[in-house]
């Protein structure tokens, strides 16, 4: 894949992230599947991958930038799945012990402190527990996770490859 050189690669995981992000919106806009505060927190941190990579693909640097910009997609990634493993613990959990629902995110940040909003989001409620949707049998963070572990691996090889 001599094709692939690491600026192009960047520029694929930038697509990838945001057509991750066109299908997010697709699903709640088109389909009205309304995310959830894990749902929104995997979002930034796809978003927080795709600016890292387009980032790497703008400054096109050399070996050591671009294994700062690898390092820093592979964190981004490995933080969202974090969030998107919470999820699916949450969606796993029998129905007597999924915590109860909280309130909208608008409802949050406009009546509770930023931090105390913050670590709703982070948590997760009994919205997060919801399975809306699914294909193959794997819900919507069940996919973000499978998503982030391919991400990760692209940045992963943007981090370990000699060219």
């Amino acid at each position: 894949m001599s094709f692939l050189t690491p600026r192009l690669t960047f520029l694929l995981i930038f697509l990838g992230c945001t057509g991750l992000m066109a299908t997010g919106f697709y699903m709640q806009y088109v389909m009205h599947l309304y995310p959830c505060p894990l749902c929104i927190t995997q979002r930034v941190f796809i978003v927080a991958v795709g600016i890292t990579a387009l980032l790497g693909f703008l400054f096109n640097p050399r070996a050591t930038g671009r294994k700062i910009f690898g390092i820093f997609g592979i964190l981004f990634a490995a933080i969202g799945s974090c969030f998107s493993i919470r999820q699916l613990w949450l969606q796993s959990l029998p129905e007597d012990q999924v915590p109860a629902c909280g309130p909208d995110i608008a409802y949050l940040l406009e009546n509770f402190p930023l931090l105390d909003a913050l670590s709703v989001m982070l948590r997760g409620d009994g919205n997060c527990a919801e399975v809306v949707w699914t294909f193959l049998g794997i819900s919507i963070p069940g996919w973000t996770l499978v998503a982030f572990i391919g991400l990760a691996s692209f940045n992963l090889w943007q981090v370990l490859r000699r060219h």
